[in-house]
């Protein structure tokens, strides 16, 4: 069994009323410690908002299953970063609350602009 599932299935395993609000305090947890082993020069407060944004953009989903799936994921993906499987890059473009452009207006925008 690979070790990133672990989390997910600890969580799967243990029944909880509200799961989604028991992954988003377990992140909340290890906020301080991955912007220590990542050294991110982020203040504390501005990471738990841009994961709090994360979560909000989410929140209007009803589906059991993909809420389901999404906690699960969410799992995964702390997991995945306390391990140091992911790069410092795509944890601070995670982190980042600006405006992620997409497709070509990504490469479009230049120094001067």
């Amino acid at each position: 069994m690979p070790i990133a599932l672990q989390l997910a299935l600890k969580a799967r395993a243990t029944a909880s009323a509200n799961p989604v609000a028991r992954l988003y305090r377990q992140v909340m947890k290890e906020v301080p410690r991955i912007l220590t082993i990542y050294d991110i020069d982020m203040p504390k407060a501005e990471a738990q908002q841009a994961i709090r944004a994360k979560f909000n953009e989410y929140g209007k989903i009803k589906d059991d299953r993909v809420t389901g799936m999404l906690i699960e994921k969410g799992y995964m993906d702390l997991e995945e970063t306390c391990l140091q499987h992911t790069q410092r890059s795509h944890l601070l473009r995670s982190l980042s609350l600006n405006i992620e452009m997409q497709g070509s207006a990504r490469k479009r925008l230049s120094a001067d602009s």
